[in-house]
């Protein structure tokens, strides 16, 4: 009896996944999809259904029109930065998806928790380097005499940063500091 109860204590010392690397996983999962959001977004500055600006164009709708007028924001070094580390930090949470999607399906125990958890403290750096720059700037440089607010897509964009900071801490946590209160 006590040679079963053994046995199967083993197996599942011996399991890949453990259950804060499994929350660390599906955080990097929400992550990767609220930076895609964001990115994606048509809604980073809103004033008033007379202006809005995401990572790709700025629109304007003149008072006397009801047609938008468009213009690529790639024409600005600032807004070029910010989505530069956007995107640099996407794909560093994307690699750090994989990474992480991959040690636990081969079974790998702690091989790769140090790597995905780099990658993500480096994906946060250029995420919140590039969600600090962008208000600053904006702020700085598009003089707006209406209300304007930062829409969803800036908070989707916060979002993904602090999911990737969730998930970074939980593969920096050692398992063999906590995995036996759990088995």
């Amino acid at each position: 009896m006590s040679s079963a109860v053994t046995e199967t204590d083993e197996a599942a010392r011996n399991s890949p996944l453990t259950p804060l690397k499994l929350v660390g996983l599906v955080c990097v999962f929400l992550a990767l999809c609220l930076d895609v959001g964001a990115v994606m977004s048509p809604a980073w500055v809103t004033a008033d259904d007379q202006y809005y600006l995401s990572l790709w164009e700025s629109c304007w709708k003149p008072a006397s029109t009801d047609n938008w007028q468009c213009s690529s924001t790639l024409d600005s070094d600032w807004q070029v930065a910010t989505l530069a580390l956007l995107l640099g930090g996407g794909a560093l949470v994307l690699m750090s998806f994989l990474v992480a999607l991959v040690a636990v399906c081969i079974g790998t125990r702690r091989r790769f928790y140090a790597p995905v958890a780099v990658m993500l403290f480096a994906a946060v750096v250029l995420q919140a380097c590039s969600l600090v720059l962008y208000p600053i700037k904006f702020i700085e440089s598009i003089n707006l005499r209406i209300y304007h607010e930062f829409n969803w897509g800036y908070g989707l964009a916060w979002g993904g940063t602090i999911f990737s900071f969730g998930g970074g801490i939980l593969y920096c946590l050692n398992p063999k500091n906590y995995e036996d209160y759990y088995y």
